[in-house]
């Protein structure tokens, strides 16, 4: 008798589990059953700012595959239709038909949970009010879209200086917008050591966006017909024709809170590496993937909530290989992530100051300037590289990078080397790509690594 796999979601991990699941197994082996609340399925949420922005010309573009080409892989896969309960006893999920109001209960042998991250949403007085935005969906980005056809002041602000925050900043400078991005940290991109950080704020203001740090949005203030007309902190007003919240994202785990299933400090479901979610409750029959489970850094030890569609895609493909009979293992992550505002490019992986001291290592940092090719070719582009390493051994714990063009993905090398545990006097010797188009004689990363070394053998930062 065939089995059947339930998907709740129909992203990245859920659409990637049930795409991996089908090729391992026919229609006659596991009948596969998807749910979807939104209007569409697998697309890329992290492209919605360049297509905001102009970059990317049409909606569509973003879509890897659509609900009709699911379905033509024997996929049943049901669109706006929400999954209101789990009911892990009796292995099975209540759903709601969002068009009709049907609702009913399915059966499942299987359970694929991947029900993303919610954006956070401030229980600000006016932040319903026509006119504030969020981007996590399509249909969010549409919305802004038309908003900004529709506007006819040219101020914006955004909310948050993450790397939601930033792109936004840059989609809406691209569209001819004035920009104002209000932050309560430091400085922007809290990812980033506030040193790193303020390279960011720097080069933002030079581009002609205002950036307002340290400040706690307290209300959205409104006009007369009801629209956002301003954001207002403590102190200061900022005239806004179009908000954005930029804020951050939790992990969407109330339908696995209420099943009674493992959630983490952070909110997110608790996997083994098999992405299979532990405890008796789930019963060996529950896996989970993408934005709403935790993973374990492989740096700290420890687990941690990040969510981004690389990860959340090949959570997928162990969920499918292992429900389809197979056997792969998520080992977990560094914490690697790149962005960019304009032309600065922005990058980290590892653990920044605050995260090494949080877990209880000593270590030393160092930073060097350096350029993206050898200093007398052409376009030669300053970037900054801080890294971090373990006192006493030596161990690579952390690196950022901010500058021009060729700065952000030279933080695919020191991945690597967290990765597989490297110190930073083994990365020294690293046989690195050299040309002069491409790098100088001792690559950025290298140039930090010996600096590091250095500072390691002499027991200080």
């Amino acid at each position: 008798m065939s089995e059947r796999l339930v998907v709740i979601g129909g992203d990245a991990a859920g659409m990637s589990a049930a795409s991996q699941a089908r090729r391992l197994k026919s229609p006659q082996e596991l009948e596969i059953v998807a749910f979807e609340r939104g209007n569409f399925t697998s697309f890329s949420a992290c492209g919605i700012p360049y297509w905001v922005g102009g970059e990317v010309a049409e909606r569509d573009d973003l879509i890897a595959r659509t609900p009709a080409e699911h379905r033509e892989r024997a996929i049943d896969l049901r669109m706006r239709t929400e999954v209101v309960e789990i009911d892990a006893r009796e292995r099975r999920v209540w759903s709601r038909d969002l068009t009709s109001g049907a609702e009913e209960w399915t059966a499942y042998d299987k359970l694929v949970i991947a029900t993303g991250a919610r954006p956070l949403r401030p229980d600000l007085p006016g932040i319903d009010a026509p006119g504030v935005h969020g981007v996590q969906t399509l249909d969010d980005g549409q919305a802004l879209l038309d908003a900004l056809t529709r506007t006819e002041g040219r101020r914006a602000v955004v909310i948050g200086a993450g790397y939601i925050g930033v792109e936004m900043a840059e989609a809406l400078l691209r569209r001819g917008y004035e920009v104002t991005v209000v932050n309560r940290g430091q400085e922007p991109m809290s990812t980033l050591d506030p040193d790193m950080g303020r390279l960011v704020h720097e080069a933002m203001t030079g581009m002609g966006i205002t950036m307002v740090n340290d400040a706690e949005v307290t209300k959205i203030l409104t006009g007369d017909d009801g629209r956002a007309r301003a954001v207002a902190t403590e102190d200061r007003e900022f005239p806004a024709d179009v908000v954005v919240l930029g804020i951050g994202v939790r992990p969407e785990t109330a339908l696995a809170r209420a099943a009674g299933l493992p959630l983490g400090e952070h909110g997110g479901l608790l996997t083994d590496p098999a992405m299979r979610v532990r405890g008796p409750v789930a019963d060996g029959t529950i896996w989970a993937g993408g934005d709403c489970v935790e993973v374990l850094d492989l740096v700290s030890g420890r687990q941690r909530h990040i969510a981004l569609g690389t990860h959340a895609n090949k959570h997928g493909q162990v969920i499918g290989a292992n429900v389809g009979g197979g056997y792969a293992t998520f080992p977990g992550v560094v914490g690697t992530a790149v962005s960019k505002v304009c032309d600065l490019e922005i990058a980290r992986t590892g653990l920044r100051e605050k995260d090494a001291g949080a877990v209880g290592l000593q270590y030393v940092t160092v930073t060097i300037e350096s350029t993206s090719r050898a200093g007398y070719y052409p376009g030669a582009a300053l970037m900054t590289v801080k890294m971090l390493a373990e006192r006493r051994t030596g161990r690579l714990l952390g690196v950022q990078i901010v500058g021009r063009e060729g700065a952000a993905k030279r933080v695919d090398v020191a991945a690597v080397a967290l990765t597989a545990g490297m110190t930073v006097e083994q990365m020294t010797a690293l046989d690195l790509g050299y040309a002069p188009p491409f790098s100088p004689v001792w690559d950025p990363v290298l140039v930090a690594a010996r600096k590091a070394v250095a500072a390691v053998r002499a027991g200080g930062a």
